[in-house]
Parts: C-alpha cells; sequence; structure tokens
C-alpha cells in the first residue's frame, strides 16, 4: 500500500478536530455504543480503538457488538489477531494488533482483503499496524482517568467518520 493510499488528501475538506467527553461508568460507554450501531455510516467504517491495557477498548468492542446484534460470545481477538461476527447481514471484523509485529503477516493472513471488503472494521492497538492499515474513519481515544472514569477523544479522519460522530456524540 503507498503513502497516497494511507493519507487523507492534503487539500480538500479538513477533518473535524475532534470531540472529548467524559465515560463515567459503563453504562456511558454502552450508550455511546448504542448511538453508534444506530449510524447508517457505522456498516461500512473503520474505526481505531486507542488506549492503554485495561482502558476499556474490548468493552466498547463488546457493546458495539451487541448493540448491532451480534449474539453468543465475544471474545478478544489478542492471540488470534482477527475476530470475525455477522449480525443482520452486516460482516464485522474486529482486530486486535497488540501482538502484530511482521507485515508479511498482513498480506498472508489476507487482512488487505479484508480491509477492501465491504463490511464495520474495529481495531485494537493499530499503532502495531501503522504502516500497512488504512486510513480510519474515526479514531477513539480512551484514557483513564484517576477516577476510573474514562476520558475519551474521537477524532474524524474522512467524512464517513464525521458521520459517525455526529450521531454517536449528542
Amino acid at each position: 500500500m503507498s503513502a497516497v493510499e494511507r493519507h487523507p488528501p492534503i487539500v480538500g475538506s479538513v477533518p473535524a478536530p475532534g470531540v472529548t467527553v467524559a465515560w463515567r461508568s459503563e453504562d456511558e460507554t454502552a450508550a455511546f455504543a448504542r448511538r453508534l450501531a444506530a449510524s447508517a455510516a457505522v456498516r461500512n467504517a473503520f474505526i481505531e480503538l486507542h488506549g492503554d491495557l485495561g482502558a476499556g477498548k474490548t468493552t466498547l468492542v463488546r457493546h458495539l457488538l451487541r448493540a448491532l446484534g451480534v449474539s453468543g460470545r465475544i471474545k478478544s481477538p489478542t492471540y488470534a489477531v482477527v475476530e470475525p461476527h455477522e449480525a443482520d447481514g452486516l460482516a464485522i471484523w474486529h482486530f486486535d494488533f497488540y501482538r502484530f509485529d511482521d507485515p508479511r503477516e498482513w498480506e498472508e493472513a489476507g487482512f488487505r482483503d479484508l480491509f477492501a471488503s465491504a463490511g464495520l472494521k474495529l481495531a485494537e492497538w493499530p499503532e502495531r499496524a501503522a504502516d500497512v492499515l488504512p486510513v480510519a474513519d474515526l479514531e477513539v481515544h480512551i484514557q483513564t482517568q484517576a477516577d476510573e472514569s474514562r476520558l475519551v477523544t474521537c477524532r474524524p479522519r474522512t467524512a464517513t467518520g464525521e458521520a459517525l460522530l455526529k450521531d454517536a456524540i449528542p
């Protein structure tokens, strides 16, 4: 993938700078996930999830997948790198690049094809695969605060990301 494919255009519309909110409880995380799931833009989006271990990335994904109608066990793809899901005809891929360290894995595992296909892609630890990932539609940065609340910054990188942000943040 060339640098041109990975970066948004230099000219044209500039993505919104982002919005920061506080999640004081898991219920607020679940509410955000439900609003995100209700957005028409989520059906073909790529969302990056950033944050330290234990920040709540996988918790957000679980709430989002439940809100989209995924039933059964939702496990973290830490060891498998990707877990596929489907809900109401929507293909969903949950990636965890924490253990990703060889770009050859990208091609060998068929990730390029997955990212090129229709459906929702969610990626935890995207910085570990930054050289091969396409531009995310929405970046979600989660920071744990001293009081255990979460400071969450959402940054749209595309028009799809702007639509997701508009729908997810009241």
